[in-house]
């Protein structure tokens, strides 16, 4: 070192510069992984609060839901890639630097934002949230992740479809292996289907809002932010950016925002052909509460009751917050479902919607994806046919019971009702499929029946699987 570079001062210490869209979109990821929340849980209030401070318009807003949203459904594949670029085992990196690694290759690989731009901002977050020495890393691994672009980096760190397909699936599209080949399994056919199928579950889902019965219209939904729904008599759709809670009729509950997929739900089981009366109708599992304001809506318009049923208490509440307002009768209780307080036969139309994976809805929570694992469809089975058994008690001979599940995974839709009408584990019950189809009219692609699966890539909504049985004894 020359003795004018010893004689030089030090650069002075430049503190790192504070970007609230970033450390916004930071402290979602970290409350996702620390405290196992969800990001449409947890997203809106951070939102809120930073728009109230007036640190946020409506454009950092929407980056900051891209970078959270983005990165989380794309977490695996950035995973993998991050891996490529480091010296250790992942397990081995801080949560919180993978975190910023994350939102760093989502900036760089699945963003507009310019490479120097995505690199500088992830480096002064990890200045601000992780320290100068970390930061240090962060600057390296970005950089080698820059040299690429993500079909570039995918060709090297993906195993090649023939070799592996599934797992070749799995990174490709973010989604665990053991997700990908459940999914193959339900929907069936050849590369093409899965490939759009994991594709839709990465795409930002549109927001639909349902006009209740009697209480909205449709058009009251309109506007030039909005277009018609695609299968549902009650559903309007949103264009992005829409703010659904500046609707005057979602405002004060005559509307609300439900997906596509469950109104459906909903109205096939109100128009499935029934025997006799039709006065009493069941939701048996209604929190929190989308499914019971649109039956209820319907049984009103048709003289007939609906009795809500929710087993934890602050969903109860949210089923009544949904019902509030409705202009037929209607009861909401906190009960289980698989110890019932009604008397047997005592519903003419029962829905059963039960807890399961979720993974028909991982557009809207992506993060669902890494925190399932398969042994958890092994805890929701027994509830499940418990719960189908218990539906089959509470209607009459000749009513109807919709078992419906947010998730087509063949052991938590068709398995269990087939198990439970053939009395596997349990008491058989006397019960005949209707063919959901016909129920559906205009929707293509509901494969062979009776029971119908809908799909985010056919059919724009959730994956929900609806069966519905008639009691014949």
């Amino acid at each position: 070192m020359s003795e004018q570079a010893r004689r030089r001062p030090p650069k002075p210490y430049r503190r790192p510069q504070k970007d609230p869209v970033r450390i916004l979109a930071f402290e979602a990821l970290r409350a996702v992984d620390e405290r196992d929340a969800y990001a449409n849980l947890v997203l809106p209030p951070l939102l809120k609060k930073a728009r109230e401070k007036g640190d946020f318009d409506g454009r950092d807003a929407a980056l900051a839901t891209e970078l959270v949203y983005g990165t989380l459904r794309r977490q695996g594949t950035y995973d993998a890639i991050v891996s490529a670029c480091v010296d250790r085992p992942l397990r081995e990196v801080d949560p919180p630097v993978l975190d910023v690694l994350s939102l760093g290759a989502h900036q760089l690989l699945g963003t507009r934002i310019p490479t120097h731009a995505a690199v500088s901002a992830s480096v002064e977050l990890a200045r601000v949230v992780l320290g100068d020495g970390r930061a240090k890393f962060v600057n390296a691994v970005l950089r080698k992740i820059s040299q690429h672009d993500l079909d570039a980096w995918i060709e090297q760190v993906a195993p090649p479809y023939e070799a592996d397909a599934e797992d070749h699936l799995a990174v490709v599209h973010s989604h665990p292996r053991w997700v990908v080949s459940a999914l193959w399994d339900a929907l069936g056919g050849g590369r093409a289907g899965i490939e759009d199928l994991l594709e839709a579950d990465n795409e930002r889902p549109e927001v639909t809002l349902v006009a209740r019965p009697g209480r909205a219209t449709t058009e009251e939904l309109t506007g030039e932010d909005t277009l018609p729904g695609r299968w549902s008599p009650y559903a309007v759709r949103m264009a992005e950016g829409g703010e659904p809670g500046a609707i005057e009729a979602v405002k004060d509950g005559r509307a609300g925002v439900q997906d596509e997929g469950s109104q459906l739900v909903a109205i096939a089981l109100a128009n499935a052909p029934l025997e006799g009366r039709d006065e009493r109708w069941l939701d048996g599992c209604a929190g929190p509460g989308g499914k019971a304001a649109l039956l209820g809506a319907l049984a009103a318009q048709r003289g007939a009751t609906l009795l809500a049923s929710e087993k934890q208490p602050h969903r109860a509440r949210l089923v009544e917050r949904a019902l509030a307002g409705n202009p037929g009768p209607y009861q909401v209780i906190a009960a289980d479902g698989t110890r019932p307080p009604w008397r047997p036969g005592s519903f003419d139309r029962v829905l059963m919607d039960v807890p399961c994976s979720g993974l028909g809805a991982l557009r809207r929570r992506p993060e669902a994806r890494w925190r399932r694992r398969p042994e958890d469809l092994d805890g929701f089975a027994p509830l499940q046919r418990g719960l189908l058994r218990e539906a089959l008690s509470a209607v009459r001979v000749g009513g109807v019971v919709g078992y419906a599940t947010c998730s087509p995974h063949l052991a938590e839709t068709r398995i269990v009702v087939e198990d439970v009408l053939k009395g596997r584990g349990g008491p058989a019950y006397e019960a005949e499929w209707i063919d959901v189809r016909p129920l559906m009219p205009g929707v293509p692609a509901l494969g062979q029946g009776p029971d119908v699966q809908l799909w985010p890539h056919l059919h724009g909504t959730d994956a929900m699987y609806l069966a519905l049985l008639r009691r014949t004894a």
